[in-house]
């Protein structure tokens, strides 16, 4: 009996063991399935916020030099006939100013287009804190008044933070010579904290209307504030931005040095 019953045991195993390999390579193939689709899902998102970010560096770019190329520009058309020597000396602005914004886009657009930048191509840095007085300058050479300080003592922050400071400094300064109207004064101020980097930049021209700061602007032309507010939270900051009472516009932001989690 015993001899008989043995081929069926044997049968039997060999049974239940092809059953349990194949439902356990069936695991393995759903398995493999899911974690591709992750994968596929990770890089998605992995890309749409490269290109959020680059737009928002492109939109810095274009909106910050642009507008000094304007103003630039009329006031060169008002002096040209009486000052000539100042004419000239606005549109060498002006070409400086576009030569840095075609280097900074054709890098920008080169890691748009490969994900990486462009052999060959114009190497430019990303902007950093020690750059935001030359920025300061800058401005002031286009013709707003600008007061600059720093609290504190200066040290290396890390770079998505150095590279948020600028672009809050750069677009505020933007939009005060936007929106500010004429003989508008600005103040930025720089605050080393033990933990953090707070930033104060104040106008006192007109200021912004409340669609262009209340949520970010709604109407399409609020893209630098709401460009700010990401930038401030990739960081883990806080950022708030409004109307000053009696006039103009403030822009306080405090960035951490530890980065978010």
């Amino acid at each position: 009996m015993i001899v008989m019953a043995l081929p069926f045991a044997l049968a039997w195993v060999l049974g239940d063991s092809l059953r349990t390999r194949r439902a356990y390579f069936a695991e393995l193939e759903k398995r493999a399935t899911r974690l591709e689709k992750e994968r596929e899902a990770q890089s998605k998102v992995a890309v749409a916020a490269e290109r959020a970010r680059i737009a928002r560096e492109l939109h810095d770019v274009v909106a910050h030099n642009v507008s000094v190329m304007v103003v630039q520009a009329d006031g060169a058309a008002y002096v040209l006939d009486t000052s000539p020597a100042q004419a000239r000396q606005a549109l060498e602005t002006i070409s400086t100013t576009g030569r840095q914004a075609l280097a900074e886009m054709r890098r920008l657009l080169g890691v748009l287009r490969t994900g990486e930048p462009q052999e060959g191509g114009e190497y430019v840095p990303q902007p950093d804190v020690e750059q935001i007085e030359d920025l300061v300058e800058q401005v002031r050479t286009a013709g707003l008044t600008v007061d600059f300080k720093v609290e504190g003592t200066p040290r290396p922050l890390p770079s998505g933070v150095e590279l948020t400071a600028y672009r809050i400094v750069q677009e505020a300064l933007t939009n005060a010579r936007k929106h500010g109207g004429p003989d508008v004064g600005a103040s930025v101020r720089l605050v080393y904290f033990d933990d953090g980097l707070g930033l104060l930049v104040e106008d006192d021209g007109r200021g912004a209307t409340h669609d262009l700061y209340e949520d970010g602007g709604a109407d399409g032309q609020g893209h630098g504030l709401i460009g700010m507010r990401e930038r401030v939270g990739m960081v883990g900051g806080t950022l708030d931005a409004g109307p000053r009472p009696g006039g103009g516009f403030r822009i306080s932001a405090l960035l951490p040095l530890k980065p978010a989690h």
